[in-house]
Parts: structure tokens; sequence; C-alpha cells
């Protein structure tokens, strides 16, 4: 097990990591315990009653935080005519087609997201190598396959996020930055739920929702209650 720092050791003694809290209260103590000197990130894990061995339980999507992550991703966009000025216009930092896929092969990668019109798919599956185990791949379960470009890329400008459940049953993600405070956070977890409740298998027996935990970038995880949040869901 790797050794902790006094700064971690410090913040974990301040509180019972076995306790299990309310959302608000757990935020609270996540952003109480980041010592870093940089804005720190708020991360999620999801515990699910799935088994990602069978596709039909498979837990992935995409969903819009409404306060963002605090990362304004870089967006390359596979496209070709009016598409690749239609991506421009809406805040793409990159637009192209054949060109872009031989950069890529070259070795450029100065981007965080992507997106592709159907009609280039043929050509950036010729990259697909690259892309797959970066998780740049466009991809259509996650609406990133489409003519509906300026959509999409406004989506991801305002702080989509893309996830998909582990071999362990766990969905990870993230929330935000520390700097956002305990409602915005709040706000965006909530929202994030949300969609992975809708979201849950048919086949999916028993308690779908059975853990919650938070933590920044730097600091300890802190158990949430996962009925409360549910609670807290199907009232916002």
């Amino acid at each position: 097990m790797p050794k902790r720092g006094k700064k971690y050791t410090n913040a974990v003694s301040q509180f019972d990591r076995n306790k299990v809290y309310d959302l608000q209260q757990g935020l609270a103590q996540v952003l109480q315990c980041t010592y870093a000197k940089f804005d720190e990130s708020v991360d999620i894990a999801v515990r699910l009653g799935v088994d990602p061995r069978h596709a039909d339980q498979m837990v992935r999507s995409s969903v819009v935080l409404p306060n963002g992550t605090g990362k304004t991703a870089r967006v390359l966009v596979f496209a070709k005519g009016e598409k690749e000025s239609e991506a421009l216009r809406a805040g793409a930092d990159y637009a192209g087609s054949t060109e872009l896929v031989e950069k890529i092969k070259e070795g450029w990668l100065e981007f965080d997201k992507t997106i592709a019109t159907p009609d280039m798919m043929g050509e950036v599956g010729k990259i697909g190598r690259i892309l797959g185990p970066r998780n740049l791949m466009p991809n259509a379960k996650l609406g990133t396959v489409t003519f509906d470009v300026e959509r999409v890329v406004n989506e991801i400008k305002k702080g989509k996020v893309d996830f998909r459940v582990d071999k362990a049953g766990v969905v990870h993600a993230v929330m935000g930055k520390s700097s956002f405070g305990v409602e915005k956070l709040t706000e965006n977890v909530l929202s994030f739920i949300d969609k992975i409740i809708q979201l849950k298998p048919s086949t999916s027996k028993g308690i779908y929702l059975r853990g919650i935990s938070v933590s920044s970038t730097m600091g300890p995880g802190f158990k949430i209650d996962p009925l409360q949040v549910r609670t807290l869901v199907k009232s916002s």
C-alpha cells in the first residue's frame, strides 16, 4: 500500500471514514479535506447492482452537468463541407476531415473530445486503434456520431460528461471543482445520479444504487447514503 503524505494523513485523521453522510455533509467534508495548491476536482464513484459481463446490464451514457465540470474541453470534429463550418461556428477547437485523420496518425493528440458526422466514420475507423484506448473515439451511444454537430459541441463545452460502468460494477465521473462549493456540486451530483437511475437495466435485480462515495483529487473519499440521494433526486 503506498505511503501517504502528512497533509493527507492529517486530513483523514479529522473525520470518521466509516461514517455514511448525507450528500451535502459528505461534500462539505470533501471540501474541508482539500489541501493542494491547485483547484482540486471533485469525483464521484457509484457502485451499481449490475453485472457488466452481460451486455444487457451495461450502463453507459453521458450527461450535461448543470454547472459544468470546471474544465473547458478541447473539441475536435471530423466533418466536411457545411458541417465543418458549422462545427467551427459552434465553438469547436478543430474541425476537418482526412487531413485531421492523417495528422493523428502522425502522433498529434491535442484534444479532449471528438465528434464525427456519420459519413466520416469510415475515415475515423482507420485511427480507431489510436483513439479507442484513449477514450477519444466518437460513439453513437454517447451521441458523438451525429449530423447535429452544433448541439453536441455546445453540450461538451457546457460540461458534458461521458461515463460507463467498469468491470467491478462502478461508475466514475468528475462532478466539478472544489471551488464550486457545496450547492453547485450537489446540483451536479443529483443530475448525474438522476441519469444513472434512468439507465437502470430491466434485468438488474435487487438494489441498484448500492454505494456512493465522493472525494477530491488529493483527498480521502467519503461514503454517501444512496437512499438519501435517491430521495433528493425524486424531489428535485
